[in-house]
């Protein structure tokens, strides 16, 4: 898409997410900070070891012994990427360990690649990262590939993650939590428990354009936990091509950071500017609140199953489930589809309270008098009427709504 393409559209997106901000004046976000850190921050060099094995030599046993078995075994797998990379093989690691059910629950992950990308070189101790700026980023031993550190400090939230020792601080990593901090330092290799795994890292994680941190505003404005996912999910989205998502969800953040948790379908920007603009107006129809619906969720809904959206009276519906036993691989999301659109990227991002799964095009209104009983498995939505014969005797026909058709107050 050339240059001259684009600029109408950003325009158009921009001018869309302006008129339904309800006030500048009122914006809960300040005026933008520093850029968090990018590049990989020189960790604390006290208590380094210079002598004996290198890392990956002691790793096995270390993680043997604490039992991490799965990341254990995958050790070896990993030999490579140390001889190739002097950072990793000279200097000290940090490892930020998912337990083996995790890593066993992911079926399409392989404990070499987790492992590979829950390595960072350097020597990043509790103290270290609480010293951190929000949305600060590490690249992992996978190349090119970098995890996000965020941080709530005292049930609060931090603009950095620095803090004195007497303060209770819950530091995430791409918004898993360390919950086992530094089980394990011996000067050259760091180990931190984590309560899940890093889901596989965009590579665009890297990307140095990340999100200014908004004011979170009273206590009392809705949780605090969710805040700071709403925070996490930005970030991620901002690095892994869905910015304009990101700043929909910043126009609405008063909003979001009521939920409890929330499940979000999303269309990532090349496919907005690509004729999806319908979407811009109409991100609050691709929320489902306060259910969190990883992947394997939503191939366990049957067909006929419906979501709650943020838009009163508008629900989504299943209209083909996924494969059996399909989960492991891409079949299932070419299978599941939810007002007749596919899921194109499942999991985009995951945090304890939110949910994000990359779609192919807006979802369309159904009309209300299509009975969910009615709904064939194997109907396709390509963007126009449809009209599907089930048995050679009935036959559907729908369109979705336009977006015209609502108010646009209604829509983001």
């Amino acid at each position: 898409m050339s240059t001259s393409s684009l600029k109408p559209s950003l325009f158009v997106v921009a001018l869309i997410l302006l008129s339904l901000s309800p006030s500048h004046a009122s914006s809960p976000f300040p005026q933008p900070q520093p850029q968090p850190q990018t590049s990989l921050p020189t960790a604390t060099s006290s208590a380094v070891s210079t002598g004996g094995p290198p890392p990956e030599v002691l790793l096995m046993p270390i993680l043997t012994s604490l039992g991490f078995q799965e990341l254990s075994i995958a050790v070896p797998s990993l030999s490579s990427v140390f001889a190739s990379s002097a950072v990793l093989s000279g200097g000290p690691i940090t490892v930020f360990a998912p337990s083996d059910d995790s890593i066993r629950s992911c079926l399409t992950c392989s404990a070499a690649g987790l492992l590979r990308e829950h390595i960072v070189p350097g020597l990043f101790s509790l103290p270290y990262l609480t010293k951190l700026a929000f949305g600060t980023k590490i690249e992992t031993a996978s190349a090119g590939r970098c995890i996000t550190v965020t941080a709530s400090v005292n049930g609060g939230n931090s603009t950095s993650a620095s803090a004195s020792a007497s303060e209770s601080v819950r530091i995430y990593i791409d918004g898993v939590e360390i919950t086992r901090p530094e089980i394990y330092n011996d000067g050259r290799i760091v180990v931190h428990g984590i309560e899940g795994y890093v889901a596989p890292l965009s590579p665009l994680s890297c990307n140095r354009d990340g999100l200014a941190s908004p004011n979170l505003g009273p206590a009392g404005t809705g949780s605090t936990i969710v805040r700071l996912m709403l925070r996490d999910a930005m970030v991620r989205l901002r690095d892994g091509g869905y910015s304009i998502l990101a700043l929909a969800m910043r126009v609405k953040y008063a909003e979001l950071s009521t939920l409890r948790n929330m499940t979000i379908f999303a269309l990532d920007d090349s496919s907005i500017f690509g004729g999806g603009l319908d979407y811009v107006s109409n991100v609050r129809f691709h929320v489902v609140p306060d259910r969190l619906l990883a992947r394997a969720d939503l191939e366990g809904l049957p067909v006929g199953s419906t979501l709650p959206t943020l838009v009163e009276g508008e629900s989504l519906t299943v209209t083909h489930a996924a494969a059996a036993g399909g989960s492991g691989g891409a079949a299932a999301g070419s299978a599941l589809r939810i007002n007749y659109v596919p899921i194109k990227n499942p999991d985009v991002v995951i945090n304890p309270r939110i949910a994000v799964h990359g779609i192919f095009l807006p979802f369309p209104h159904l009309q209300p008098s299509i009975s969910v009983s009615a709904v064939l498995e194997e109907g396709l939505f390509d963007g126009r009427r449809m009209s599907e014969t089930c048995g050679g005797e009935r036959s559907l026909a729908w369109a979705p709504v336009p977006a015209s058709g609502f108010d646009v107050d209604e829509g983001l």
